[in-house]
C-alpha cells in the first residue's frame, strides 16, 4: 500500500507532467486555437508558386523571427501561404516585400519580410500581401538543367586541348605565381592601411563624375567645335604655309615701315599723352558724343529724298521754361535796327543752378570730369620724375648706357646707338 508521502509525489508529477504537455500543445503543437486562445494573427500571403515553402517554416521581419507558415493551399491563380504572426512581434508595415530565400546550403527555405518603407499602416488579423510583393527563388531543376545544357555545350576536345594548355602555361612557374600571389598580398595590405584616403578618392570621384555628366553635352559640343576646327586647319593647309612663306616679307616690310617713322612716331605717341589726359577728364561727353552722332547722321540721311527735305518739327517752346537769370544786364536790340549795335555782352550766362526747373543752357552747367593739369613747356605733362613714380613698367630703371637710343634699336633694326 502507496503510503502518503509516495502519493503526494506520484500527484505532484502528474500536474507537472500535465502542465508541460499543456505549455507543449499551447506553444509548438497549436493546440490552443481548439480551446479560443491564439497568440498570433493570420496574414494571407499569394505566390506564383510555393518556391519549396513548407508549413511550419519560419517568418522573419528584418531576419528576426516574428512566427511561423501555417497552412498553404492551392488557388485558381498559385498559393496561398498562410502567416502565423506572434502578437508581441514588433509592429510589421503593410508596405512590405516578402522574400522566400534558403536558410542554409541543405535548402530550408523560410519566409523574410522586408519593408519598403516606414511607418503605418501595419498588418493586422486578415491582411494580405499581393503576388506583386513577393518573391520566390527559382526552381532547382531549371538551374540543374542550365547547368547540365552548359555542361552539354562545352566540346570536350576544345575543353580538354584549353587544360592542356594551361598546364603546359603554368608548368614550371610555380616561383613566379609565388611571386604574383606576395606582390598581390602585399598591395592588399597596402590597400587596407590607405583604406581612408581611398574612401575619399572614391567619393570625390563621385562628384566628378556627377560633374562630368551634368556636362555631358558642353563636352560633346567642344568635341564637335574641336573635330570642326580640325578639319578647317586641314581645309586651310595650304593658306597657313602662303602665310608662313610671306610672313618674314611683311616683318621686314613693318621693320622699314617703323625705321622710316623714327623718331617721329615716338613724338606723337608721347604728345598723345596730353591727348588722352583731355579726354579722360571727359569720357562721359565724348561717349555721348560718339552715340549721338551716328543717330544724326542716320537721322539727316533719312530725310533727304528725291533732291527735297522732307521733316517734321514740333516746337517746344516754354517746355521747360527758358532760362532768363544772368542775363538782365543785355540790351535788347530791335532787328529792324541796321545801325551800330552795342557791344557783346561777354558776361551773360545762366546764373540758375542745375538741378532748377528751368531750361539751364551752356557749356559751363555740362557735367565735366575735371580740369587737367596745366602743360608745362618742355614736357609732355607727366609728373615731376624726381618727386614721383610712373605706373607699370614705365617706372623701371632706365636702360644701361650704349643701349638703344630710339625706337629702332629697341625694335631690333640696327638704329642709331
Amino acid at each position: 500500500m502507496l503510503t502518503v508521502a509516495t502519493r503526494l509525489r506520484v500527484l505532484v508529477f502528474l500536474v507537472i507532467g500535465v502542465l508541460a504537455l499543456s505549455y507543449v500543445g499551447l506553444r509548438y503543437a497549436d493546440l490552443g486555437r481548439y480551446v479560443g486562445y491564439k497568440n498570433y494573427y493570420v496574414v494571407k500571403v499569394e505566390m506564383t508558386q510555393g518556391g519549396g515553402l513548407l508549413q511550419y517554416a519560419d517568418v522573419t521581419y528584418n531576419g528576426v523571427s516574428v512566427g511561423r507558415v501555417g497552412p498553404m493551399k492551392l488557388t485558381p491563380t498559385g498559393v496561398e501561404a498562410e502567416l502565423r504572426i506572434k502578437k508581441n512581434a514588433p509592429k510589421i508595415p503593410a508596405n512590405i516585400q516578402a522574400q522566400v530565400a534558403n536558410r542554409s546550403a541543405v535548402g530550408e527555405q523560410y519566409i523574410d519580410l522586408r519593408p519598403t518603407g516606414a511607418g503605418g499602416p501595419y498588418l493586422a488579423s486578415g491582411s494580405r500581401v499581393a503576388r506583386a510583393a513577393v518573391k520566390t527563388p527559382p526552381p532547382v531543376t531549371d538551374l540543374l538543367l542550365a547547368m547540365n545544357d552548359f555542361a552539354a555545350s562545352v566540346p570536350l576536345d576544345d575543353l580538354r586541348t584549353v587544360v592542356d594548355e594551361a598546364a603546359l602555361a603554368f608548368n614550371g612557374q610555380s616561383q613566379n605565381l609565388q611571386v604574383l600571389l606576395d606582390s598581390g598580398s602585399a598591395f592588399t595590405r597596402e590597400a587596407n592601411r590607405h583604406v581612408k584616403p581611398t574612401t575619399e578618392l572614391i567619393v570625390d570621384g563621385e562628384h566628378v563624375m556627377r560633374t562630368q555628366n551634368q556636362e555631358a553635352e558642353a563636352l560633346k559640343a567642344f568635341g564637335r567645335n574641336a573635330q570642326l576646327l580640325a578639319r578647317q586647319l586641314r581645309t586651310s593647309d595650304a593658306d597657313f604655309r602662303r602665310l608662313i612663306s610671306v610672313a618674314p616679307g611683311a616683318a621686314e616690310q613693318f621693320a622699314g615701315l617703323v625705321r622710316d617713322l623714327d623718331p617721329d612716331l615716338s613724338v606723337v605717341v608721347a604728345n598723345l599723352l596730353t591727348t588722352s589726359e583731355l579726354f579722360r577728364t571727359r569720357i562721359a561727353g565724348t561717349e555721348e558724343l560718339l552715340v549721338k552722332v551716328p543717330q544724326a547722321v542716320a537721322a539727316g540721311s533719312s530725310m533727304i529724298k528725291n533732291g527735297r527735305l522732307n521733316f517734321g518739327m514740333v516746337t517746344t517752346f516754354f517746355q521747360p521754361m527758358p532760362c532768363t537769370k544772368g542775363y538782365e544786364s543785355t540790351r535788347y536790340r530791335n532787328g529792324l535796327d541796321t545801325g551800330a549795335g552795342p557791344p557783346l555782352n561777354t558776361a551773360a550766362k545762366c546764373t540758375m543752378p542745375a538741378s532748377s526747373w528751368t531750361n539751364v543752357r551752356g557749356a559751363a552747367n555740362a557735367p565735366k570730369g575735371g580740369v587737367p593739369d596745366d602743360a608745362r613747356p618742355g614736357s609732355v605733362g607727366l609728373p615731376d620724375p624726381a618727386t614721383s613714380v610712373l605706373p607699370g613698367a614705365l617706372g623701371l630703371p632706365a636702360l644701361p648706357a650704349g643701349g638703344p637710343a630710339d625706337m629702332g634699336g629697341l625694335l631690333g633694326l640696327g638704329g642709331v646707338r
